[in-house]
């Protein structure tokens, strides 16, 4: 019970830190998500430092930080991040969203970085969002053994994908009704 009582309580801080940041400009709120997307980008390149040339040199790439919360058999996950245009360094702000259903609790960080091959898997993601169906889950392929993409999964064509929890990188990546859309508020 006691556990339960403390899951409320984060879950309750977290929703207050929510609405006390939503006082920030819209200025320093691009800062803070640029400043997260940065950090996260250092701390993938620790685990996998051949990912730097991937993010680098192919058409872009997306970074999510996210809060995933868990409560018996319904969950969620919430999130923000940035897509980045490597050809024009363009960024677009943008969120995500996540439903989950099965057994469990707790509260869970991790992020997502997005690697897109090519201009056009960029803007179908930024442009059209991206919806992950129930209980999808990505499978490594062989193809990148010792490459800039080892470690990543192949998401779809053209797109790969690193997980990284606080313990680094993810040894299994699924996904469970997520949706990423451009951040109307951070426009």
């Amino acid at each position: 019970m006691k556990k339960i009582i403390a899951l409320f309580m984060m879950v309750a801080m977290i929703t207050l830190m929510t609405s006390v940041a939503s006082a920030a400009t819209v200025e320093e709120k691009k800062q803070s998500v640029r400043k997260a997307v940065e950090d996260t980008l250092d701390r993938l390149y620790k685990v996998q430092p051949d990912a730097r040339d991937a993010v680098e040199s192919y058409a872009g790439y997306a970074v999510f930080n996210d809060i995933s919360t868990k409560l018996f058999i319904t969950g969620g996950s919430k999130g923000k991040g940035i897509a980045v245009n490597n050809n024009d360094k363009t960024e677009i702000f943008m969120r995500m969203a996540e439903v989950q259903f099965g057994l469990g609790f707790g509260i869970k960080e991790y992020s997502v970085i997005f690697v897109f091959e090519t201009e056009d898997a960029l803007n179908t993601f930024v442009h059209q969002g991206w919806e992950f169906g129930g209980q999808a889950t990505l499978a490594a392929t062989d193809k990148v053994n010792g490459g800039s993409l080892q470690g990543a999964v192949s998401a779809s064509p053209g797109v790969w994908m690193y997980q990284l929890t606080t313990k680094g990188l993810a040894a299994e990546i699924t996904a469970k009704g997520t949706r990423y859309y451009k951040d109307s508020d951070l426009k």
